[in-house]
């Protein structure tokens, strides 16, 4: 028989039993003052509920705890996951109230493996003015201006560097290959390293290892993703505070030759260390983790696009035409590098990656925990309670969404109209409730970005490939979103387009 032990399961069963032990406490407290929580279920005796909410399903739908919950309970219920007593929402309006009043009634509070892993001093871990001080650092360094130039024509030469290996005929994973250009990409713009060489590929292999045990249980035990992670966490902070010795180096060299700093077009650790007081241990936490944010997210993403678009020939034929019409206006001038101007024109582009995000569910819940009593709808959530706003359930709600499970990037055209026409509500509605980048204080930074990545790397590919499954796949949320096959796929060349293929 296996034990508690065995199974890794014995920091859980410490943890559930002593948070039981203090809500008792507390309530004895409270002179067993009557409140209405959420109706709901704690599950197993110590264990909860963790193991069946964490059960892998498709990417596209709720999975079946959640429907079975929502079903039972209502959109707003009582569970015991990761540990604590918790509230989950899949009540639209309560997740933006989450949202909204982030350091106010409500604060990030993710399980330990995260900071332990992504380090103290990440962005996902970080609270109140230290997360906002560390935020405006990565939103300064991805602002407009930058993407514009840096970003933009940075994308457009990793894109065509994956795509010219692509020979007609060949089978191969679409995210393996999504993530070699997130990769390479923020590889290049966090620390100036070019794809290819054998530091990159070290860096790339000790990530991928690292990017597993950020959701493992925190459990350091030989053989372990945990450990394993941590191990790999050690080998990338030892590339990067190398990276960081050389940009010293460099400065004061420059320094003591001309008299002045250098010109400050630099990657993001240099920018970081020139512009910022940082001490070297926030320097490195905050670089890993936008190497995280700006490589993992970006990644699925475009593998879903790839996905869905395999599915909607209609999608893919318009969505073809709308770059080829790109392509021609930029034929007619001198310069066929894409610019931000082009980037606005593609209206349907916009609407396949809203639609990829929604059912795609890239991130399908946050980690947040009461800082106070609140009371919502007629329920109350003690402080100190973990709270789960899930977006998957909001994005695949029917009264948000007509037939929320079928991929229609019509529907955000329709959107854009109704925002300024007659049911101007249901546009508003459906917009409000994307929230595939969070929302509040706590907005992802480089969302912009994302949608970016997405859009030169889907100009590419459409213009030059039609591509077909080679296997069925299909995403599964682990929570993280994985494809357990790559999305095989095959690609056919498309005739010539005339674009540079030497960036």
């Amino acid at each position: 028989m296996v034990t508690f032990v065995e199974a890794g399961l014995l920091p859980w069963v410490l943890a559930v039993a002593l948070a039981i032990l203090i809500l008792g406490l507390l309530d004895k407290r409270r002179g067993g003052k009557s409140r209405r929580l959420p109706p709901g279920s704690n599950g197993w005796p110590f264990l909860g509920e963790t193991i069946a909410y964490l059960k892998p399903h498709v990417a596209t739908s709720m999975g079946d705890f959640m429907e079975q919950h929502i079903s039972r309970f209502g959109k707003i219920y009582r569970s015991n996951l990761f540990g604590e007593p918790t509230i989950v929402s899949a009540d639209a309006e309560f997740n933006r109230y989450i949202l909204q009043n982030e350091g106010r009634l409500f604060e990030c509070s993710y399980p330990k493996s995260i900071p332990d892993i992504l380090g103290r001093w990440s962005m996902l871990a970080l609270v109140g003015d230290m997360h906002r001080d560390m935020r405006a650092i990565a939103v300064n360094f991805m602002s407009s201006a930058r993407l514009r130039s840096q970003f933009l024509r940075e994308m457009e030469a990793h894109t065509l560097i994956v795509l010219s290996s692509w020979e007609d005929g060949h089978t191969f994973s679409a995210h393996e290959e999504a993530k070699r250009f997130t990769f390479n990409l923020m590889a290049k713009q966090i620390l100036s390293i070019e794809p290819g060489r054998d530091e990159t590929e070290m860096l790339k292999r000790e990530y991928f290892t690292f990017m597993k045990g950020v959701i493992s249980a925190p459990i350091n035990l030989p053989g372990t993703a945990y450990r394993r992670a941590l191990k790999s966490r050690t080998n990338i902070l030892r590339v990067l505070e190398r990276e960081m010795e050389k940009r010293t180096e460099k400065a004061k060299g420059e320094t003591r030759t001309t008299g002045v700093e250098a010109d400050d077009d630099e990657d993001l650790l240099t920018w970081v260390m020139r512009q910022t007081n940082l001490p070297t241990e926030q320097i490195l936490d905050l670089i890993l983790s936008l190497l995280f944010a700006g490589h993992e997210t970006s990644s699925i993403a475009i593998s879903l696009a790839i996905y869905f678009l395999q599915g909607c020939p209609r999608a893919m034929k318009q969505l073809r035409e709308e770059h080829l019409q790109v392509h021609r206006l930029k034929k007619q001038g001198t310069d066929l590098q894409l610019s931000w101007e082009d980037y606005k024109r593609m209206e349907f582009t916009h609407c396949v990656i809203n639609e990829t995000l929604r059912l795609g569910n890239v991130v399908s819940f946050l980690h947040r925990k009461a800082l106070r009593d609140v009371r919502f709808k007629g329920f109350d959530i003690p402080s100190g309670w973990k709270v789960l706003p899930v977006f998957t359930a909001a994005h695949l709600d029917p009264s948000i969404y007509d037939n929320p499970q079928q991929f229609n990037p019509w529907r955000w055209l329709q959107a854009e109209e109704q925002q300024v026409g007659e049911g101007r509500s249901n546009g508003v509605k459906m917009m409000v409730n994307l929230m595939a980048f969070g929302g509040g204080p706590r907005l992802c930074a480089g969302m912009e970005l994302a949608k970016l990545e997405m859009a030169i790397f889907l100009h590419h590919m459409v213009l030059n490939f039609q591509w077909e499954p080679f296997e069925q796949d299909h995403p599964l949320a682990f929570p993280f979103i994985e494809f357990p096959k790559g999305l095989p796929i095959r690609v056919h060349k498309l005739p010539a387009t005339t674009v540079d293929w030497n960036p």
